[in-house]
């Protein structure tokens, strides 16, 4: 309180007592984070807080999206035929991608290991498959989109537009990626920068270090990205748009998050912009021009993703 001492007033005491009390409340604010990430041990099963809220973010998205397809008459089968292609690809590419991109100087001299829930070297360590990248698991999903309604015989191709696909998982997919932020909050991983100021999470299991917490920032961010798509979908919209603006929303959050965010391997150091920030890049300018060329060839249908001509 010594900015107050020079005020005689009772008024300026008041207040300089409040912005005290203030400050000392809110603004120290420093939270000490010592979770335990398994969330059940049954001695011979370990269920860890990570895998749970990945399979709840997983489940939650596509128990909306059948519910989709079902008011558009789409056959269930189909449905869970290409659920189960993109869940796959979604999960073996997120895998692929962090080791490629993150870690290719431990994983390429020993591919084995890519598929191995645990590590061999420097020690034996059970880790799980907590090793998996959103731009990994995004490309994953893609090439499995691009196999099934474009390399595919036409015969066996859905009855319906890949962009019905994409306008979909664009509105629910956000919670997806909330839960597996909050997933790598209770893993104590992906943490922040150490912050100056006076608030922050210590992450316990690290070190002491008051940090900015990078994975709480981006979870929030994805469940308000959920609204904004519900209400970007209240309008018609050419089919893809909606896809587009979800490229765009999705990786700006990723890309300005990541200012917040320690290095995550160590090369990091010598780029201009971390590897999370150069791989979102292409899928905002992929999503800026998917708006641009959609609104230029597509008619506009009934709603977002309800096609009239499959371009």
């Amino acid at each position: 309180m010594d900015d107050c001492l020079p005020s005689t007033t009772t008024g300026s005491h008041l207040f300089c007592f409040i912005s005290y009390c203030f400050r000392l409340l809110v603004m120290s604010f420093i939270i000490h984070w010592n979770p335990n990430p398994i969330a059940l041990d049954l001695g011979f099963f370990e269920l860890r807080w990570y895998s749970l809220l990945f399979a709840t973010g997983v489940a939650f998205a596509y128990f909306f999206i059948q519910r989709d397809f079902k008011k558009a008459d789409i056959p269930l089968e189909q449905f869970e035929k290409l659920a189960l292609k993109v869940i796959l690809g979604g999960v073996i590419g997120a895998r692929l991608g962090h080791c490629l991109f993150y870690e290719p100087d431990y994983f390429l001299p020993r591919p084995w290991t890519i598929v191995l829930p645990f590590r061999l070297e420097p020690e034996f360590q059970f880790t799980g498959y907590q090793g998996l990248a959103s731009h990994g698991g995004a490309l994953g999903i893609v090439l499995v989109l691009l196999w099934v309604f474009v390399l595919q015989k036409p015969a066996k191709r859905p009855p319906f537009s890949v962009w019905y696909v994409l306008d979909r998982l664009a509105l629910f997919i956000p919670i997806t990626g909330a839960c597996i932020r909050l997933g790598n909050m209770m893993n104590s991983e992906i943490i922040g920068k150490p912050t100056q100021t006076d608030w922050g999470v210590v992450f316990t299991q690290v070190d002491a270090l008051p940090r900015h917490p990078g994975q709480l920032y981006e979870a929030i961010c994805y469940f308000l990205l959920f609204f904004v798509m519900r209400w970007l979908a209240r309008t018609p919209k050419p089919a893809g748009v909606l896809f587009g603006w979800f490229l765009i929303f999705l990786f700006t959050i990723r890309f300005v998050v990541e200012f917040t965010k320690a290095d995550q391997v160590a090369f990091e150091q010598y780029l201009p912009l971390n590897m999370g920030q150069l791989l979102s890049l292409p899928f905002v300018l992929f999503g800026a021009w998917l708006i641009w060329h959609k609104s230029r060839n597509t008619i506009q249908g009934k709603g977002f993703g309800r096609l009239k001509k499959n371009s």
